[in-house]
């Protein structure tokens, strides 16, 4: 569900205070926004949310939390070097370090086990201007919402496998998240995974069912992993790691499907909207800890004005972007997607681009990305 006018309207109220008060902090001529202003913009936030309480205390505290997200999405709206829009969202009344526990994972590091790499031949041939797998039929699956579950990684991977069978097969399947974390290997998928670990464990059971016959139930783990219980409907060949290069892996992607990657999801807890530009002092590229579906890319107009560095002085030019598909739910950033700036390695997108996959013989059939 979309804010509300009247939301939107009091947050413009809001943040236009914060910024002010930000700019006037010196001199204390400015109070900032008063203290009804804000409670009736979160008291609309728990409506578009349902948000709900346990006590008055718990509120407060809420509240407070909500208060400190807000100055905090102004300042990285200000600091910001892109056209990203920061401000209210449905995780404004956590910490960062609550976000973390339930939409996180744990810090990928090392090398990728049991992980082929790709052949120079496998690249493909240089990437058209623009690239969205969105507008393919049968290739993205809807959008998937994790809830309480660190399970990024289980419902990118599965995202993958779809998008490749979509191209074998000209049809959408969507395939099942919870076998993933119930045949985990290293355990508790909830407490986070690897792709990788998704990848081996398809390839394990030789397979994956349909989330239509083993239903995704987040954080609600089975007795054991069953497997064989289910009629496989898809099932991958190998797994692939590609070269830390954005122009390889703008190519292999246009040519070859939609790749997972792993990202710092430090700046996306404020996120609404635009392509992100961060520095590597705001979104450290060598701390990746959420996986992702990288599904095309393309170029905007970036707004004078925007950013601590673009000034109304500066004239327009061409901002280029990868497109990804996140698993929080439609109602989170762009209907459930996201934009990075591509080329300076944004949020460490090169370190980790994963990819199953479904056909390795000599025949393939190729694919073509929608502009």
């Amino acid at each position: 569900m979309a804010p509300t006018p009247h939301l939107l309207c009091l947050l413009a109220v809001l943040m236009a205070g914060l910024a002010q008060g930000t700019r006037d902090s010196r001199r204390a001529q400015d109070p900032g926004p008063q203290p009804l202003e804000l409670k009736e913009v979160f008291t609309l936030f728990q409506t578009q949310y349902n948000r709900t309480y346990s006590s008055p205390a718990e509120h407060a505290r809420r509240l407070d939390i909500f208060a400190r997200n807000l100055a905090l999405a102004q300042r990285l709206q200000e600091e910001d070097l892109g056209t990203a829009e920061f401000g209210v969202t449905p995780f404004s009344d956590l910490t960062e370090e609550e976000f973390g526990q339930i939409y996180g994972q744990r810090r990928v590091t090392g090398e990728v086990p049991n992980a082929n790499k790709a052949r120079s031949e496998e690249w493909g041939k240089p990437a058209p201007p623009t690239c969205d797998w969105r507008k393919a039929p049968g290739v993205i699956s809807p959008i998937k919402d994790q809830k309480n579950c660190a399970c990024c990684w289980a419902m990118a991977a599965a995202d993958n496998i779809e998008a490749l069978w979509g191209f074998k097969h000209h049809r959408l399947v969507e395939l099942s998240v919870q076998e993933l974390l119930d045949c985990n290997r290293c355990g508790d998928g909830c407490k986070g995974g690897f792709a990788w670990d998704a990848f081996t464990t398809v390839l394990n059971n030789r397979g994956l069912a349909s989330e239509k016959d083993y239903p995704y139930r987040g954080n609600t783990k089975s007795d054991r992993c069953l497997p064989k219980k289910h009629k496989r409907v898809a099932w991958i060949q190998d797994f692939i790691i590609l070269p830390a290069n954005e122009q390889i892996i703008a190519n292999y992607l246009a040519t070859h499907g939609p790749i997972t990657v792993t990202i710092n999801k430090k700046l996306l807890q404020q996120y609404k909207s635009g392509v992100i530009k961060a520095k590597p002092t705001t979104c450290d590229p060598y701390h990746v800890d959420h996986v992702v579906l990288l599904v095309g890319f393309g170029k905007s107009k970036a707004v004078p004005g925007m950013g601590a560095e673009a000034p109304q002085s500066r004239p327009h030019r061409s901002t280029p972007y990868w497109i990804l598909k996140n698993s929080w739910g439609a109602n989170w950033g762009e209907h459930g997607y996201f934009r990075l700036h591509q080329g300076n390695n944004t949020c460490g997108i090169t370190k980790y681009p994963l990819t199953a996959r479904v056909d390795i013989s000599a025949k393939k059939h190729p694919v073509s990305c929608p502009p």
